[in-house]
């Protein structure tokens, strides 16, 4: 079960003017299962994405890429789960394209107006006949269907909603789904990602604005280390908020819906990782006062990323000396003898080695808590950067041991 994380009631999430929702079965990996999701978008959307930089990218990214670069704009996303079509060649990329032309006919638009997403096993095939002969059949449907018709081993659907004040006289709306549980790591995590928001932001400026909010929030996470083929971060702006157009970056605006946009891919994010394979504690790894924040991050997540560190997690044992081992590691030279490190409120490590003050006991009882924060100070400037893992757990090993059984 996911930490401290539950499904969000359906009526809480905000439907987007100038988005629809179909889910259906195709039956890619079992029946009678909701396996299959279209999102039709009305004339004006922007579209932003971003995908994953695993060279050995699924032919869906490279389809999506393709029609991102040909087509004036974006009428119409379909998602498959159950078959990643990776490692498929030139076969699965003219798969996604016939996927694309179905999903098309359905929309009322071109294919190159279509973007296609799929996650689930690679190296295998993708029965596109099966998807293709569902999409007729696909029916109206809200963001929880959806959230829920994109998941793979997820153990829970991952949605959610934000309103707030964009140029001080409109209200503006977003709504959020994601799908993610193992294969996480940037760049990007592994993982699908969907925000459709009613604001009204030209395609440029969006593509940076997707990029920034990718980079605090998807970027910003680790499960296992591994990133995969398929990642895709989307945000979707229908223009439906009765605002003008936000045509740069200068524009006060930006600035507003990036803190509403990034705050829900932020609480997406996270619940990928509180719902990471066989997780049982949420970590988060903070490590302020760097010279840069690349160079916080790259310690960030040599501690979040270290398989011993995060099996002491799961054992809930406080030999912290993992922590230092794997900043240590990161590649960043900072003084040792300056670092300090709390595990949350309990200092553990100052001066080159355990603080004075530090107790086996105190340890202990952080160690024991479900949610944990983990503070590095490197004292060599004033830069800082934030990412979030889990532990790994037995249950990690078993659900990637029978993934394809």
């Amino acid at each position: 079960m996911a930490v401290n994380y539950q499904e969000t009631n359906a009526a809480s999430l905000l439907p987007i003017g100038g988005v629809q929702i179909f889910v259906g079965q195709a039956g890619v990996k079992k029946p009678q299962h909701d396996d299959l999701t279209l999102l039709t978008l009305s004339e004006g959307c922007t579209i932003g994405a971003v995908f994953t930089q695993n060279r050995f990218c699924a032919a869906p990214v490279r389809v999506c890429k393709r029609h991102l670069a040909q087509a004036a704009h974006i009428r119409a996303l379909v998602v498959n789960t159950g078959n990643a079509n990776a490692g498929t060649g030139e076969e699965g990329y003219e798969r996604a394209v016939a996927v694309c032309a179905a999903a098309a006919k359905q929309a009322g638009c071109k294919t190159e107006e279509v973007l296609p997403f799929s996650t689930g096993v690679i190296l295998e095939p993708l029965p596109s006949d099966k998807i293709t002969a569902a999409l007729p059949k696909v029916k109206p449907a809200d963001w929880l269907a959806a959230a829920r018709a994109i998941m793979t081993t997820d153990t829970v659907a991952k949605a959610a909603s934000r309103a707030g004040q964009v140029g001080g006289s409109h209200t503006v709306r977003a709504t959020g789904i994601a799908k993610g549980s193992g294969m996480i790591h940037p760049n990007m995590a592994t993982m699908l990602g969907f925000i459709a928001t009613d604001a009204n932001i030209a395609q440029p400026v969006l593509q940076l604005l997707t990029q920034e909010i990718a980079d605090m929030s998807f970027n910003c996470i680790t499960v296992d280390g591994d990133t995969s083929t398929n990642d895709s971060f989307v945000i979707i702006a229908s223009g439906k908020c009765g605002q003008s157009e936000i045509d740069n970056i200068a524009d006060p605006r930006y600035g507003q819906l990036k803190e509403l946009l990034g705050g829900l891919a932020l609480e997406l994010a996270q619940a990928i990782v509180r719902d990471g394979e066989g997780a049982g504690k949420f970590v988060t790894v903070e490590v302020v006062n760097a010279e840069s924040r690349d160079e916080a991050k790259q310690v960030a997540h040599a501690v979040a990323r270290s398989p011993l560190v995060k099996t002491a997690f799961s054992a809930s044992d406080p030999n912290l000396g993992r922590l230092l081992a794997a900043a240590g590691y990161a590649g960043v030279p900072f003084d040792e003898t300056k670092l300090k490190m709390w595990l949350g409120g309990v200092l553990v490590a100052e001066n080159g080695g355990r603080a004075a003050s530090y107790t086996e006991e105190a340890g202990q009882r952080v160690m024991d808590e479900a949610e944990i924060t983990v503070r590095i100070d490197l004292q060599r400037g004033r830069e800082s950067a934030t990412v979030y893992t889990c532990d790994l757990t037995h249950e990690y090993v078993r659900i990637n041991a029978e993934y394809r059984s």
